[in-house]
């Protein structure tokens, strides 16, 4: 064997072995609880925008929001039995928060008033008028959320 070549004959072995990458952080609980939190938040915001920007409510719409909840949970927090429900309660306030966003943002093209202004400015308004509108679907739509968000955390 020459001096260059490596003790098994092989000259493209090397001597060590690559060190692996580093796993993603799982199993974390509190960054889990952050995870759907601020995926709530988004799906809130991107719910909302849908339906008031079509001036209706989609209820596959509301079982994307769950589940994003329910999946960013799991996949940053890990297995945690605490975190399915938390999802499903988070989901819940997120279709709330993006039913009321809808009415701000239909209110707002109505009026001509800014949307950040209609919602902070009137959210006992906003408020009032989802609690006159609510109907069977709109319990239907918070249920479906919160199984896809059980479902999206106890399946990622």
């Amino acid at each position: 064997m020459s001096a260059s070549m490596p003790p098994s004959g092989n000259p493209f072995a090397t001597a060590t072995a690559p060190a692996p990458a580093p796993a993603p952080a799982r199993n974390n609980v509190a960054l889990g609880l952050l995870a759907a939190l601020v995926a709530a938040l988004v799906a809130a915001a991107a719910y909302g925008g849908i339906a008031g920007g079509i001036e209706r409510e989609i209820g596959y719409a509301a079982i994307g929001v769950g589940f994003l909840v329910g999946f960013a949970a799991a996949k940053v927090g890990g297995r945690n039995p605490v975190l399915p429900v938390v999802s499903a309660a988070l989901s819940l306030g997120a279709v709330y928060l993006g039913q009321l966003l809808a009415i701000a943002i239909i209110l707002s093209k109505a009026s001509g008033v800014s949307l950040l202004d209609t919602f902070l400015d009137s959210f006992s308004l906003l408020t009032g008028i989802w609690g006159e509108s609510q109907d069977f679907m709109t319990y239907v739509f918070f249920a479906m959320a919160a199984l896809a968000a059980f479902g999206g955390a106890k399946k990622a």
